[in-house]
């Protein structure tokens, strides 16, 4: 058997006899017929997270007796992107590929329906949220299947004693370990006071307005939050509306406590200003709550995640899906959806749950209590809130609902965080929004 050589790790499931049953799906039985099936998944930047996914699929090869390649791709340097890219335009490669968050849309004419796996998915696990199904479902087609390993939220990550001392916030009162939010005056205007205060305290809010997705998905849910669309459903260029004259002006306001360098700064920035002890907020997955706790025990111990401020529109989180895909031009279709079948049960979902720390979300709703997230610490219970459990937000992505071509280029080119920038440097109102209209116009005739 000759494995792609594109990770740095391998993994062979053999045809030995079975130590873990699953139960497989209708259309599973004549799956072990097929042979050889080959994957390429995200390589977890958690420790150890990579083995509860290793463990699941080796259960499944015994069980059907097929050979399994499984190489860990990692997305650094944009490895897995261009594995993605290669292996379309070659028409050839892994049977099953890990799929980031716009990428089912981009190949979605080379990539099998996955109705036959999702829908029965659903009716087991619960709905997926709105925006897995407007990134993975065209047409009434379903591209891929949601993953759980690498789907994320990147709600506010705040610090228990800065937001009380500076800001008068209890955040724990807030967002109760156990129980659902008593978040009613968790505002945006709420949030633009505590970021005022926490900035005149010397512990500002770090949140970046660069172009990268961090800053893109804070950006995104702000807009959201007042109702702000760049282009709506239909395809129309819907910028120069109030809506969106009320985010800017918002964004405004916030952007003068925020760091000075915050249009600068990447997908690392707010990690190192959280770990550092600068930064009394910022929004990401609990990425940077576990680096803290390796590298900044003390500041571990007073971080808190929960749920985003609420806006005239509503109260957003940003939500990153990953997903599971296959090609259309895989020999080995039936054994791939029998294996993702294998790989999206509740219990298979825990175990990447567990391995990861807790970072890992699953996508959907019967799958949001695991007691990881509830007693992770320190402290304990800083997770509990970070998977939504108690569906008090509406998780979203930056660009939606936009068509998936036109929402892409929104979202990788920065548009809504440029935007920002450009009206709070001192440009015109009016002179933003023409620029950004003038950008989309680009996107369409591409």
């Amino acid at each position: 058997m000759v494995s792609r050589k594109v990770s740095r790790r391998r993994f062979v499931a053999s045809t030995a006899a079975a130590s873990t049953a699953l139960v497989a799906a209708p259309f599973v039985r004549g799956a072990h017929a097929a042979g050889k099936l080959s994957l390429g998944l995200w390589d977890h930047w958690v420790p150890g997270a990579n083995k509860a996914t290793e463990e699941v699929i080796k259960a499944w090869a015994d069980k059907e007796k097929v050979e399994v390649t499984l190489d860990f791709i990692t997305s650094q340097g944009n490895k897995l992107l261009l594995t993605t890219a290669a292996e379309s335009q070659a028409k050839s490669g892994h049977d099953i590929l890990a799929f980031s968050t716009w990428l089912p849309a981009r190949y979605s004419d080379q990539l099998v329906a996955m109705n036959d796996v999702v829908e029965p998915l659903i009716k087991t696990n619960g709905a997926v949220n709105g925006t897995v199904e407007y990134l993975g479902k065209v047409g009434g087609k379903w591209l891929a299947v949601p993953a759980t390993v690498g789907s994320q939220i990147k709600g506010p990550c705040s610090r228990i004693d800065l937001m009380k001392q500076l800001a008068g916030i209890d955040v724990q009162a807030m967002y109760p370990a156990g129980s659902p939010p008593k978040a009613d005056a968790w505002t945006l205007d709420a949030f633009l006071k505590a970021a005022e205060a926490c900035n005149k305290g010397g512990h500002a809010f770090g949140i970046g307005l660069g172009t990268t997705s961090d800053s893109v998905d804070t950006a995104g849910a702000i807009f959201h939050s007042f109702g702000a669309v760049l282009v709506d459903a239909k395809g129309d260029i819907t910028v120069k509306n109030d809506k969106v004259r009320q985010a800017l002006e918002y964004y405004k306001k916030l952007m003068s406590f925020l760091p000075e360098d915050a249009p600068a700064w990447d997908d690392a920035s707010n990690n190192k200003w959280l770990v550092s002890g600068k930064g009394a907020l910022i929004m990401n997955p609990p990425s940077a709550w576990a680096v803290a706790k390796r590298d900044a025990p003390k500041v571990a111990e007073q971080c808190w995640t929960h749920g985003f401020p609420v806006g005239p529109a509503g109260r957003f989180g940003p939500f990153l899906p990953f997903f599971w895909g296959t090609w259309s031009f895989s020999k080995n279709q039936s054994a791939a959806k029998s294996l993702l079948a294998a790989m999206s049960t509740a219990e298979a979902a825990e175990k990447m749950v567990i391995a990861s720390g807790g970072y890992d979300l699953p996508s959907f709703e019967k799958l949001t209590t695991f007691k990881t997230w509830a007693e992770e610490a320190p402290p304990k219970g800083t997770l509990y809130h970070y998977p939504n459990p108690h569906n008090h937000q509406t998780l979203s992505i930056a660009a939606a609902p936009a068509p998936h071509k036109i929402a892409e280029q929104i979202y990788t080119q920065g548009i809504q965080t440029q935007m920002v920038v450009r009206y709070y440097k001192g440009e015109a109102m009016e002179k933003t929004l023409d620029w950004a209209a003038k950008e989309i116009e680009g996107f369409m005739r591409n």
